[in-house]
Formats: structure tokens, C-alpha cells, sequence
């Protein structure tokens, strides 16, 4: 990053900042039903390269694509039609609007994050410009609220309607924690995400997730459907306020086997995610492995937003011996599994699973062993 700052833009950056994606580890669309998600920061992400200059002028360059900009500096900023900085520049955007002056900025991106796989490329970008702005300028803005501002300019100024579990995850990440979130009121606790023997693996199926939009409207309102139904007789308010018993002596008042299936997924990972904080504070990854296959089949069969690219991988590691559990992580239909693999065997698990892959799907997914990492922070540069 120094050597690629100072070959273009002819001097050492001043800073270095570095903010990791994040996967998540169970707890999948039940967010928006009121229940509690599982985040962890990951060891790859976004790092940005940055000086300010004295030219007034914002620069944006980046090591994963040839498009650059170069922006006079101004009160407020428009979107920029479909270009990568757009990112760091509805932050800037958001900082400046809220009466923090800023200087010119010379700014290197560079990400090892697979885009659009799911891994949360774009709250990574948002949240390391936001950490490195609050830094050089003595703005204080805390991690929880750079995950906030984060979460407006993806909405408001990109125009994606996210929730908050991306940027807080990344912004909030500790080394070997996950986030028990709750994304509603934002609380949170951090839970040992302690692995021993075994190491988290990403496979990126490289399948594009064409489908997870549509899908995702379409399962929320279906999600909506069956708590009206519930509520004709129940008290509740999400629902991942049902619990089993209660679903059981209603769920006649549903009367439709889809709508059925939705609402028991629901509930069910629901049930997981308690299940799982208590196998992380008890040390059993044996445990946690195992809901996180229950997790992919109830994502799998009831909430029906897995794939046979998803279900190919997972399908391998049920049968592969080092490993104790696997799952889909993001809204499906592509993207990413995780798995949990014996640390000496990923190589072999890597090679096995790609040849068996590309049999079965035509080409090879991408394949990461990484660390639970810490969040958005700075790098210190040796001069």
C-alpha cells in the first residue's frame, strides 16, 4: 500500500487504516423478525492509504479497479452514477453535511474482500473512509456511531435498503468474538469464538447472487403474512416472539404450507442462535458445528433460499470427516458458505472440495481460511 500510494501520488501516505468484512455465523434472516444475529469481523477487508493535501481537492484511487476521481471539495455531494466511490464519497458526503470541516484528501483503496460475494465489501469501505476521517480530523466519532453513519450512506446516498448488522459488525469486531446483536435496539454482547484445533473457512461459490433482492422482498413480506395470521390469536409482536409450543396450537391459523415453512425457519434459527451463544460460553465447537447444519437445512428446506451451489458445498462437508459443521452465510441464492475445518487439513479440504465442485457445478469455488478479526482501526506505519 505505502510502495502503490507513493508511486501515485509521489510521496508516503500519512496514515494507514484497514476495516475487515464480516461473515455471519448463524441467526440468517431472522433480523427483520425481531430476533438477534451472530456477526463476526473477519481478517480480510478494506485498507485506504491516506494524506490530506492542501489542494482542496478529494482523490480517489484504488488498486482493485482503473476508474479514479478527482472532486473539488464542497458542502454536499451527489451520487455518481454506479462507480466504486461512491462509497467513500456519500461518507464524506454525510461528515461534511454535518458542519466538519475536512481538507483535501489523497486517498488509496485497495480490497482482498471478494466483491459481491456477500462478505460485506461495501460496509467495509464505508466504515474504514468514516474510522480514518474521525481519526485524522479529531472528529470522535465512536465505532458504534461510524457504523450508524455507515448504514445512512447506504441507504440515503447509495440506495440499498440494508439493515445494520454489516457496518456494526466490521466497525464493532473483536479478535476471536462474535456479536450476539440485536439489530433493532443495537444491544449487543461479545461472545468467545475460541475454535482450538479448527479454523473458519469462506467458500466463496462464486455463484452471483442474482436472485437475493427479489427473494429477500418476497420472504419478508411472506414473513409478514404469517405473523398477521399469528396474531389473531397471540400476543406478539415479531415473530421470533413464537415459540415452539405456541406455533404448534396456531399455526392452523396460517393456513398455508409456505407461509408454515417461513414462520418455522424463523422460529427455529431463533431457537438456534440462543443455543448457539450457549455452545461458544461452553467452549463446544462440537455443538456449534452441528447448528450450523441445522441452520443451512432450515435455510435449505423451510426458508428455501439456498441453491445447489450452496447445497453442493455443504453436501461435502457433511461428508468430509475434519470437518464439524458448515452453513449458507447471507441472504443466499450464491454468495458464501462457512465451515468449520481441522486447521491441518484445510489444504487437503481445499483441494477436494474444489475438484469436486467443479464436477458437479462446472467451475471451482474460491476458498479462505480466516481468523475472527478485530474491527475498523489503524495501522501503524514503520517509517
Amino acid at each position: 500500500m505505502i510502495k502503490e500510494f507513493s508511486e501515485r501520488y509521489s510521496d508516503r501516505p500519512e496514515h494507514l487504516f484497514f476495516c475487515p468484512g464480516r461473515v455471519n455465523l448463524i441467526g440468517e434472516h431472522i433480523d427483520y423478525n425481531g430476533g438477534k444475529v451472530m456477526p463476526s469481523a473477519i481478517s480480510m477487508g478494506t485498507y485506504l492509504a491516506v494524506s490530506k493535501n492542501t489542494d482542496k481537492l478529494l482523490r480517489f484511487q484504488c488498486i482493485n479497479f482503473d476508474s479514479k476521481a478527482e472532486l473539488h471539495l464542497q458542502e454536499s455531494y451527489s451520487k455518481a452514477g454506479k462507480k466504486w466511490y461512491n462509497y467513500p464519497l456519500g461518507v464524506i458526503s454525510e461528515i461534511v453535511q454535518a458542519g466538519n470541516p475536512i481538507s483535501g484528501l489523497d486517498m488509496l483503496f485497495y480490497g482482498d474482500l471478494p466483491i459481491g460475494a456477500g462478505l460485506s465489501s461495501s460496509a467495509s469501505i464505508e466504515v474504514v473512509t468514516a474510522y480514518a476521517l474521525s481519526e485524522m480530523f479529531g472528529l470522535k466519532i465512536s465505532n458504534k456511531d461510524v457504523a450508524i453513519l455507515g448504514k445512512k450512506v447506504e441507504n440515503e446516498f447509495i440506495g440499498i435498503n440494508c439493515g445494520i448488522m454489516d457496518q456494526f459488525a466490521v466497525a464493532m469486531g473483536k479478535k476471536d468474538k462474535a456479536i450476539l446483536l440485536n439489530c433493532d435496539t443495537l444491544e449487543y454482547e461479545y461472545l468467545p469464538f475460541e475454535a482450538g484445533d479448527y479454523i473458519l473457512v469462506i467458500i466463496n461459490s462464486n455463484k452471483r447472487r442474482a436472485l437475493a433482492d427479489s427473494k429477500y422482498n418476497e420472504r419478508f413480506a411472506e414473513c409478514g403474512k404469517a405473523l398477521k395470521a399469528l396474531k389473531k390469536e397471540l400476543d406478539v409482536t415479531h415473530l421470533c416472539d413464537v415459540d415452539f409450543h405456541s406455533f404448534e396450537s396456531h399455526r392452523h391459523l396460517i393456513n398455508d404450507p409456505v407461509l408454515e415453512k417461513r414462520a418455522l425457519h424463523v422460529i427455529s434459527e431463533n431457537f438456534r442462535v440462543g443455543e448457539a451463544k450457549d455452545a461458544l460460553k461452553a467452549g463446544d465447537m462440537a455443538s456449534f458445528g452441528k447448528l450450523m447444519y441445522a441452520s443451512h437445512q432450515s435455510l435449505r428446506e423451510w426458508y428455501e433460499v439456498s441453491g445447489k451451489e450452496l447445497d453442493t458445498i455443504i453436501d461435502f462437508c457433511k461428508d468430509y470427516n475434519e470437518c464439524i459443521g458448515a452453513r449458507m452465510t447471507g441472504a443466499g441464492f450464491g454468495g458464501c458458505a462457512i465451515a468449520l475445518i481441522k486447521k491441518d487439513s484445510f489444504t487437503d479440504f481445499s483441494n477436494k472440495l474444489k475438484t469436486y465442485y467443479k464436477k458437479e457445478i462446472g467451475y471451482e469455488p474460491d476458498i479462505f481460511a480466516s481468523e475472527i478479526g478485530d474491527g475498523a482501526k489503524e495501522i501503524v506505519i514503520n517509517l
